[in-house]
């Protein structure tokens, strides 16, 4: 078994699964456990300046540039959590030379992931697929991304005649809840620019994200008997409904793509005396994002000058902005990663990636931060998978990277 096959095994093993509800940073103990896992291993590696921080629970490291001209300083970010589904005894399979055929997780379960509903896996005929048992995801989100990282490192360690600059790794929490980056300290990556290693299938490739926000409407209402309620009772619900059916109903996640926004009204609860609505707002331009927050708070405005006494309350905040304000500064990451993907015959795809990355808060803080893909396929479910040989070509894509940051 190949080195990168053994370490990605290994790691998808682990439970890192972050925690929305939790406190504490990271949101889970397991994610510090894998990240003393890392710094052990990097360690040996002989990467200098490993450091794992406790306050915001990343764990950053250094390959010392070995040029004698002027080079790039880069950096790569991968993230230790997984997603929301079940990462209880996660149990890899590997095909090898897979064959294009329906690939059977669990026999006893009756869990098959089918061509007719996977088409892409006929893409990786031949290849070695690495796929969960049906009951779980596998974690290649993002343990395909770190995997990789170290498989670069390994190469230019390896090949010490190969001259390089500084090469900086980072490796974070609570990705998969949105938070994690948003602790990320800057002081302890001082490079020029970064990926996020942690989109999809080769090629995939993004550097602008939608500008984002939280909105949370609450709604006091007026609870009375309902034999009596003639002129008294205020229907929390019932404003909340009309609340939404004020808001542009094509603007919605299911009727919009590509560059197009949206409201989402992600939770309502509550009753006739007090409710509670939670809403998304994205948008990639930011002049349209600014006027869908506005519009919403006109609205709450608008809605209580109809009713007796001001009822509806909002309190917004933003959460992420479009990392491309930042990269189009200076495109140089853009440009570096679209041509050591087309020296390796590596096809781009660059679209606007319809939510948000931790380069989005990264780029924000002085770092442009494109997002560069791992190779995987239908991540945050027991259908993901990937192959060791995309995520060989993975590895390949950094180095080239490193080689063409001058």
């Amino acid at each position: 078994m190949s080195t990168l096959l053994e370490r990605f095994i290994t790691y998808a093993k682990l439970n890192t699964r972050s925690d929305a509800t939790s406190q504490t940073i990271p949101t889970t103990q397991t994610q510090v456990e894998f990240a003393m896992i890392l710094k052990e291993e990097i360690e040996k590696m002989g990467l200098e300046n490993c450091h794992y921080n406790e306050k915001n629970g990343f764990l950053t490291a250094k390959l010392s540039g070995n040029s004698t001209n002027k080079t790039k300083a880069v950096g790569f970010i991968a993230h230790l959590d997984t997603a929301d589904y079940n990462a209880e005894n996660i149990n890899p399979q590997i095909f090898e030379h897979y064959d294009g055929k329906d690939v059977v997780l669990n026999s006893e379960k009756n869990i098959v992931m089918k061509i007719s509903e996977f088409p892409n896996l006929t893409d990786y005929i031949g290849e070695t697929l690495i796929t969960t048992d049906g009951t779980t995801l596998l974690g290649a989100d993002d343990k395909a991304g770190i995997v990789e990282i170290l498989e670069m490192l390994d190469y230019f360690i390896d090949h010490p005649e190969i001259e390089h600059g500084d090469i900086y790794v980072a490796f974070g929490p609570d990705e998969e809840i949105g938070t994690g980056a948003d602790h990320f300290d800057p002081s302890f990556f001082p490079v020029d620019y970064a990926y996020t290693i942690d989109s999809g299938r080769i090629g995939h490739f993004e550097y602008e994200t939608f500008n984002a926000a939280q909105a949370t409407i609450t709604i006091d209402g007026t609870s009375v008997h309902p034999g009596t309620a003639y002129g008294m009772m205020v229907n929390a619900l019932k404003v909340a409904m009309a609340f939404d059916a004020h808001l542009p109903q094509l603007d919605v996640p299911e009727k919009t793509r590509g560059y197009e926004g949206f409201y989402l009204l992600h939770d309502l609860e509550g009753s006739i005396d007090f409710a509670t609505m939670t809403y998304i707002i994205r948008d990639h331009d930011a002049t349209r994002f600014n006027e869908r927050k506005n519009y919403m708070t006109r609205l709450v405005d608008e809605m209580n000058k109809t009713l007796d006494r001001p009822r509806l309350s909002v309190n917004m905040i933003d959460q992420y902005f479009n990392m491309k304000d930042i990269i189009e500064q200076d495109m140089t990451s853009v440009d570096v990663a679209i041509e050591a993907m087309k020296n390796l015959a590596i096809t781009p795809i660059i679209t606007p990636f319809r939510g948000g990355t931790d380069g989005s808060k990264i780029s924000f803080m002085g770092i442009p931060t494109p997002n560069i893909f791992t190779g995987g396929e239908n991540f945050h479910g027991q259908y993901e998978f990937i192959t060791l040989e995309s995520m060989q070509t993975v590895a390949k894509t950094l180095i080239e990277i490193i080689r063409l940051s001058k």
